[in-house]
């Protein structure tokens, strides 16, 4: 595989692993408010986070600091977009709330 399609597929690797990330985190906000117990639960959701995603740079990277680089550059790209997209959803929720109580 060529050095280019490594760079590729660990920026991949890399969006996989933010959108599993920040939309777990987004998961985890939204469900903590019905946990009966919710810093256990908000510890735990972060360790499970943490741990799968530092595992999933390490087994991309190789050691390798550009595959590294490359998969957080994905990783930043996730949270863009896992950002953007939850900042519309919150939006469109305001927008029907505000309209339903009118």
């Amino acid at each position: 595989m060529s050095e280019f399609l490594k760079i590729v597929a660990a920026i991949f690797a890399g969006v996989l692993l933010g959108l599993f990330f920040f939309g777990g985190l987004w998961w985890t906000v939204r469900r903590v408010v019905v946990s009966t117990n919710p810093a256990l639960f908000l510890l735990s959701s972060l360790l499970l986070r943490l741990v799968l995603v530092v595992g999933g740079f390490y087994g991309v990277s190789h050691g390798e600091w550009r595959k590294l680089t490359a998969s957080l550059v994905g990783f930043l790209l996730a949270r863009l977009f896992v950002g953007s997209h939850v900042d519309s959803i919150t939006q469109a929720r305001s927008q029907m709330l505000e309209g339903g109580s009118n």
